[in-house]
């Protein structure tokens, strides 16, 4: 047995080697290492580890110095014959004291975030797991670096830098989800993504527009989908995760599944979530105003108010969605691969819990108010090719096909009438990138992109009685969006401590709407927009030793104006009503960056940026006239006439702040902590706070791991937003804020005491659970109409085949 145990050793080492097979490796607990980055610059060359750790390295033979990088692991460096002496063997050490990290957001390509000069975070499998959330909105809001406003269960808005909606950009595996339909009102398109799928996150903070567009003020989120893995020999690689999971406080129940299939040259991998979430119930602890003491039924063809039996439960929040993703990957040559990927996303109903709250002569306003499903579908081929020309060294095209679905419906308190309206928007997308290193001290990233949106709106009217319809308004005029660009990105090592990069952008778009005019008025029948944007970016990045980094950041960032600016007509609240205006033109941001970063003895990180951005001829809601009426008939109401205009300028400035400690015993402790503050014009010329600018927030862990178990107990807290500092727009609604002393509307501060455990009980099977809201306060995030949940009670468990 011992003979026949030393051959199969001798076996395996020797096929390693023949493969040329590297093995990364956990130091302190033998785990084998998943999406570890491995990279050398001669011969030039990048891969990543699979599921077992294990990663092809034959076109790194010769080389003199190979680099392996993984979020919260010091960075290795070892030449190839190093790596062949010890057996195709690298063992990496945990650590989140780092300041060199591989990031991809910045420029499209693979670069350590020491050499960019914007801010970037990055989140990576290991804290999705533990964190365990249900939805990807959930999971940019344990960051701690991003707010997220809630108007209903299904649902999560981003807010970063003060900016959010269509002035943040969101990206899936390199394609813009950002449609013409992205609303300056809160989003909800985030959730379409599955969690789970995801393979790491970066948010990119300020103005991204040289690489991604219009859009891009705030920031970019960047979401990197499972890749399919290939096969190391000549056997079929095998590998999935199954889970499933349940949380309390809206009886949540979770399943997921994901399987890869590889071979040598050919790869499958498949993704299916679904979730169901039952009402939410609040905590114990806060504001009576946010208790749900009634709610609306409909009984006998009538609108009843019932009286909730537990008012900390918020009634008619449930909802539930399937996610499908499905990718194959071809590698016909060492130089070139094609990857095919499929995305899915469906919600059912849900209802817009905010609007069910407002009140009309001590009536609910509304007898229904939900939106229909919400459909993403995309389809994207991608073909990479690493071959050094006089061109590019590496190029990529992508090509995208994406469907987006969703409808609302709503229907006043014991009226018979039913407003719905659906929109379906068919998104193509084109681009093409490369990088090219010109020498030792500079190199460039280029490439074209082009968009073409349709828009498809329609309205009917329905009698809830008879079940009946008739045509009604669309909430859109049938349009079309495009866009044409071309960007260049330069950078320069002007010594070997200090870069210098260098970016601009110019966008063509043109847009086309034509209207119906058979419901409202308007003075014009067709809506065309054809106009170019310049953007722009300038920085410095000095890291004058391998513990110190020092960055500063010009940029700037656009929004062209889309069909939802130029031409939508919708209640934006009682009242008042927002009619098309085809006279639009881009807002620009302008936006300046300091950070620096210190490691101090290989047990602290300190990580500081401030921010100061200016928006310009920023598109908002202002009054305006339609055939010179101030006010017109709108949903059997007298409203007044509002439109989105060019009218006025708005600027944020802020600090972010964090700090990372190792502790002795495999203890560690993060603090992340955000301040910004901001200003808008208001059609007088007076000034108001800015809505999307969130109240200061931020997180603090204490972790704790070892071979078998990985603990984080962690408080995120928020501050307060006076009824002096609330918007002007907020204040109006009143019906999902607390009331102050004086009777006025504000959102007070609150904080979570949370605990999360991740336990290794068998080698392929862990039990992840958790307690979210452990004080069980009642809380409700500024802007948001939903109440978060209570005292969250979660077990989840996780095998790996």
């Amino acid at each position: 047995m011992r003979l026949f145990s030393f051959l199969a050793l001798i076996l395996l080492l020797a096929g390693n080697i023949n493969a040329q097979i590297v093995t990364v490796i956990e130091k302190e607990n033998d785990h084998k290492l998943e999406s570890v980055t491995i990279k050398s610059d001669n011969p030039k060359a990048i891969t990543s580890t699979n599921s077992n750790g294990e990663a092809e390295i034959r076109s790194f033979k010769n080389s003199n110095e190979i680099i392996f990088q993984h979020l919260g692991f010091k960075t290795v460096s070892k030449s190839y014959k190093e790596i062949e002496n010890e057996n195709y063997i690298v063992y990496m050490e945990a650590s989140n004291i780092s300041l060199d990290q591989i990031v991809v957001s910045a420029s499209k390509w693979s670069q350590s975030n020491t050499e960019v000069s914007s801010k970037v975070t990055k989140v990576s499998p290991r804290e999705i797991a533990i964190q365990n959330p249900q939805t990807t909105a959930d999971m940019l809001n344990f960051t701690g670096e991003v707010f997220v406003q809630k108007s209903q269960l299904g649902g999560g808005s981003p807010m970063i830098r003060g900016f959010a909606t269509n002035r943040l950009l969101i990206s899936i595996d390199g394609i813009r989800m950002n449609n013409a339909i992205f609303r300056s009102g809160n989003l909800q398109n985030v959730i379409s993504l599955d969690n789970f799928s995801l393979q790491n996150v970066e948010i990119l903070f300020g103005p991204g527009s040289v690489m991604y567009g219009s859009d891009a003020i705030g920031g970019v989120m960047s979401f990197y989908t499972l890749k399919p893995q290939f096969s190391l020999d000549e056997n079929i690689f095998v590998n999935g995760n199954a889970v499933i999971r349940n949380s309390t406080a809206n009886n949540e129940y979770t399943g997921h599944l994901d399987f890869n299939l590889g071979w040598k040259n050919f790869a499958s991998l498949t993704s299916i979530s679904f979730s169901d979430f039952e009402d939410v119930r609040m905590g114990n602890h806060g504001p009576n105003e946010y208790l749900r003491n009634e709610y609306v039924e409909r009984q006998n063809g009538t609108d009843v108010v019932i009286n909730n039996s537990d008012p900390l439960i918020q009634k008619t929040t449930i909802y539930s969605q399937i996610n499908i993703m499905q990718k194959l990957s071809y590698k016909p040559h060492n130089s070139w691969d094609i990857d095919y990927g499929f995305h899915y996303s469906e919600t059912s109903d849900y209802n817009r819990y905010d609007r069910l709250l407002r009140y009309k002569n001590n009536l609910p306003r509304s007898g229904e108010w939900y939106y229909g499903p919400q459909i993403w579908m995309m389809n994207n081929l991608n073909i990479t090719n690493s071959g050094e020309n006089n061109f590019y060294d590496n190029s990529v095209l992508r090509l995208a096909y994406q469907i987006f679905e969703e409808s609302r419906h709503d229907r006043d308190f014991n009226k018979i009438t039913r407003y719905d309206r659906f929109e379906i928007v068919d998104a193509y997308s084109i681009n093409f990138d490369f990088s090219k290193k010109i020498n030792d001290i500079s190199s460039v990233v280029y490439g074209l992109e082009a968009i073409y949106n349709e828009v498809e709106s329609t309205g009917k009217d329905t009698d809830v009685i008879n079940k009946s319809s008739i045509k009604g308004p669309s909430r859109y005029p049938q349009s079309t969006w495009k866009s044409l660009a071309a960007y260049f990105d330069y950078k320069n090592y002007f010594t070997t401590n200090l870069i210098f990069e260098a970016g601009f952008r110019y966008s063509h778009y043109s847009l086309n709407a034509d209207f119906d005019t058979s419901f409202y008025p308007f003075p014009f029948n067709n809506a065309k927009i054809n106009d170019g944007s310049f953007s722009g970016n300038a920085g410095l990045i000095y890291n004058p030793n391998n513990t110190t980094t020092m960055s500063l950041n010009f940029s700037t960032g656009f929004r062209t104006p889309n069909v939802d600016d130029i031409g939508k007509v919708f209640d934006s609240e009682p009242g008042s009503v927002v009619v098309p205006n085809p006279n639009l033109k881009a807002e620009y941001a302008y936006n300046i960056d300091l950070g620096i970063a210190k490691v101090i003895g290989d047990a602290i990180k300190l990580d500081v940026t401030g921010f100061y951005t200016l928006l310009d001829n920023a598109m908002v809601r202002r009054d305006f006239t339609l055939n010179g009426l101030d006010s017109i008939i709108y949903s059997g109401e007298m409203s007044k006439v509002q439109a989105i205009q060019n009218a006025a300028k708005a600027y944020v400035w802020g600090i972010q702040g964090g700090i990372e400690i190792d502790l002795p015993s495999n203890f560690g402790f993060a603090l992340n902590a955000n301040y910004q503050k901001g200003e808008e014009e208001l059609d007088d010329g007076s000034k108001s706070p800015l809505r999307h600018a969130a109240p200061m927030f931020g997180s603090a862990h204490i972790t704790y791991s070892s071979k078998k178990i990985s603990i984080d107990l962690y408080a995120i807290a928020n501050g307060e937003i006076s009824n002096s500092n609330l918007p002007e727009e907020e204040k109006n609604k009143d019906y999902i804020y607390a009331i102050d002393k004086e009777g006025n509307p504000y959102s007070p501060s609150w904080y979570t005491l949370n605990l999360k455990i991740d336990y290794i009980l068998l080698n392929n099977f862990s039990i992840i659970g958790g307690i979210e809201n452990i004080t069980d306060q009642r809380y409700r995030p500024y802007s948001s109409g939903i109440v978060s949940p209570g005292r969250n009670f979660i077990i989840s468990g996780r095998f790996k085949i």
